[in-house]
């Protein structure tokens, strides 16, 4: 896997900070396959099993949004931070001249997806949405995310290793921003991250949970089946994770590229 480097010429997520720097990991040829990562950057999640499978049809791009591994930094995470997210990546798509792609999105990555898919449906091919956030206030996760905005040792030494990997001296930071993000989006978001609009999403849709994940709140999957009852829904036995876990990445796999061929 190689990596890159595209400068845009500003991004929401650094509001009057002018040009943006933003690294990326590239891997294959074909369709592009956007990989949108979650809240802590992409090593503590890696997509290792789904680019050795789909690398050989798709051009596998995975961007380090602002504040994440060697991009640009940002001074805040701001309760809106995945809309901006959404607008950022959109303008790495043009840096790259990519003028449609598919979007596999984990957690907060999902929610960037899924608002890519319904602000820009032209430019998304299709969404796959892993983990997915619906609820805005994040109640069975609060008393977590308050413990990790307190003391971010607490998350344990294989995570601190991976952070580490992404971030360097600085993922402390990224783990505080996130969580303070989170609890903010709990106290002034309405109640579901989409305005009540993920109804409108229309492009080709698949959902993939874990059963066992503790930041799906209750109720969360059947809301998601109210709003898009044609979407492709998975659950399967895995937790925060099921790409990269070592139980689940193999089924996760598979299931995905199913989807993905049905794309054609």
């Amino acid at each position: 896997m190689k990596t890159g480097r595209v400068e845009i010429p500003d991004s929401p997520l650094r509001p009057g900070a002018g040009p943006t720097s933003i690294c990326y990991r590239e891997s294959g040829v074909g369709v592009p396959l956007l990989f949108l990562h979650g809240g802590w950057g992409y090593e503590i999640y890696p997509f290792d099993n789904q680019i050795a499978a789909l690398g050989g049809r798709f051009r596998i791009v995975i961007p380090d949004r602002s504040g994440y591994g060697k991009s640009s930094p940002i001074s805040s995470l701001p309760a809106d931070f995945h809309a901006r997210a959404a607008e950022e990546t959109l303008r790495f798509l043009d840096a790259l001249q990519i003028e449609r792609a598919l979007l596999w999105g984990h957690s907060d990555g999902a929610v960037i997806a899924a608002l890519m898919g319904l602000v820009a449906p032209d430019r998304v091919r299709g969404v796959i949405l892993e983990a997915f956030h619906y609820a805005s206030d994040k109640a069975a996760s609060r008393e977590w995310m308050q413990s990790v905005l307190a003391s971010p040792d607490r998350i344990g030494e294989r995570s601190k290793a991976a952070l580490m990997r992404d971030h360097s001296a600085e993922w402390r930071k990224v783990v505080e921003q996130n969580a303070s993000a989170w609890l903010e989006i709990g106290r002034t978001n309405p109640p579901d991250m989409y305005g009540g609009k993920l109804a409108e999403l229309s492009v080709p849709t698949l959902f993939i949970y874990g059963a066992n994940d503790p930041r799906t709140e209750p109720g969360d999957l059947e809301a998601v089946r109210r709003a898009l009852p044609k979407a492709e829904v998975w659950i399967i036995e895995a937790r925060h994770s099921p790409h990269s876990e070592l139980a689940s990445a193999e089924e996760c796999t598979r299931i995905a590229g199913e989807f993905l061929s049905g794309l054609g």
